[in-house]
């Protein structure tokens, strides 16, 4: 199967061919004929497999047969970057035939959105609580919304969002046609399914599994030469963008500043920092002025960069689902991709978790040459183990 099957406008798949896209993905392929023949959706997927393009496609062929100028889809996101990346998608698959779609999350300035919204766009991705803020103050309407997505409903409702999703629903009185999109389907989903959507289908692949195109390593290692075999596997890996995963903000930002010392171009995306870093690192990161992006699980969704060739955990996350999210972003769609974990004794309850989802035992490697009898440095006395005061991170290398 190609998109010429799905009898999309041709200003769509004009939009298609200048992408690149040549074939659709199995959720793709498979959501995509029932979502266009207007019918409620439950798309069930792993991350990195094309979610998107599954929604913003049947959204552009219904909204560009219909009038301009008014707010007749709404996509609800759970993080302000997943909202940008589908914005993005959004607007270059509508390009040819001119919808408009912009975002409208918190963190930023609400006057700039309120005159962005006067633009009057076709399309809005939004995430809750500062879509319910232009809901109280008028500045947003939903009376012309044909279609509702909401998009990693299971990310989600783990961020407590279903109060804001039950009250933004309360505002849509009208019939509409509602697509959900999630990587997991827990009882919490099934219920709040069940009470929006009108005779879904169901549409389920590779739940709970990573792509196949990820190879997947551990490193043993002890808690304190993490860093420098993180220096080790830099210095003597071939890689084009590497996204490495910390449990906390604080080693995020103290990996950053020591991968700077060595001369790396790496930035950090974390929650403390401002929607205008967050965006100059993932702008940086995307275009490739900036070759390693050290981030909490802030990034583990929502960042569709191709050129990821390497997911590192420095911290073993704390799930097996966390970990299919982290390396998601590696070996997407059709892309190859490296994930390696650095581990500890601590984790080994966690790894044999994620062996039995995965079926199969992980590759557990060393590298040559790396000293790994190295004992941990005496603290000092009389100082606080934890001296290390985080200066902000530069997006340039020294």
């Amino acid at each position: 199967m190609n998109f010429n099957s799905f009898n999309l406008h041709p200003s769509i798949m004009s939009s298609i061919e200048k992408l690149g896209y040549i074939k659709p993905t199995p959720i793709q392929e498979q959501a995509i004929p029932i979502a266009l023949e207007g019918r409620d959706v439950i798309g069930l997927a792993q991350t990195g497999t094309g979610k998107t393009a599954a929604f913003a496609l049947p959204i552009l062929q219904r909204l560009q047969g219909g009038p301009r100028g008014k707010l007749r889809a709404l996509v609800v996101s759970p993080t302000r970057e997943l909202a940008e990346q589908t914005s993005e998608v959004i607007n270059e698959l509508g390009a040819a035939c001119g919808i408009k779609c912009i975002t409208v999350f918190g963190g930023v300035n609400m006057e700039q959105q309120v005159r962005n919204l006067h633009r009057r766009p076709e399309v809005v991705v939004a995430c809750p609580g500062r879509l319910l803020d232009h809901l109280y103050r008028g500045s947003i309407s939903l009376s012309d919304m044909e279609i509702l997505v909401i998009d990693e409903a299971d990310r989600m409702l783990d961020m407590g969002f279903l109060p804001d999703i039950k009250h933004i629903l309360a505002c849509i009185m009208h019939k509409h046609q509602t697509m959900l999109f999630s990587a997991t389907m827990p009882d919490n989903i099934k219920d709040l399914a069940e009470q929006i959507m009108h005779q879904p289908v169901t549409v389920r692949v590779d739940r709970l599994l990573p792509a196949k195109s990820i190879s997947h390593a551990l490193y043993p290692v002890p808690q304190h030469l993490k860093t420098g075999l993180l220096i080790e596997i830099l210095s003597k890996t071939k890689t084009d963008s590497v996204l490495i995963f910390t449990r906390t903000k604080y080693r995020a930002e103290r990996l950053t500043q020591q991968l700077l010392s060595y001369g790396h171009k790496v930035t950090s995306l974390q929650g403390n920092l401002s929607q205008a870093r967050r965006q100059t690192a993932i702008t940086g990161f995307r275009k490739g002025s900036i070759k390693i992006l050290v981030a909490t699980d802030i990034a583990a969704r929502g960042l569709d960069i191709l050129s990821i060739s390497h997911v590192i955990n420095f911290d073993m996350p704390e799930s097996a689902e966390d970990y299919i999210h982290r390396i998601g972003r590696t070996g997407r769609v059709d892309n190859s991709g490296d994930a390696y974990t650095f581990v500890t004794h601590e984790d080994n309850t966690k790894i044999r978790s994620l062996e039995r989802i995965l079926g199969a035992p992980l590759q557990r490697l060393k590298v040559d040459g790396f000293d790994y009898s190295k004992t941990a440095p005496e603290k000092p006395v009389g100082r606080p183990a934890n001296n290390f005061r985080p200066r902000r991170a530069t997006i340039f290398s020294r």
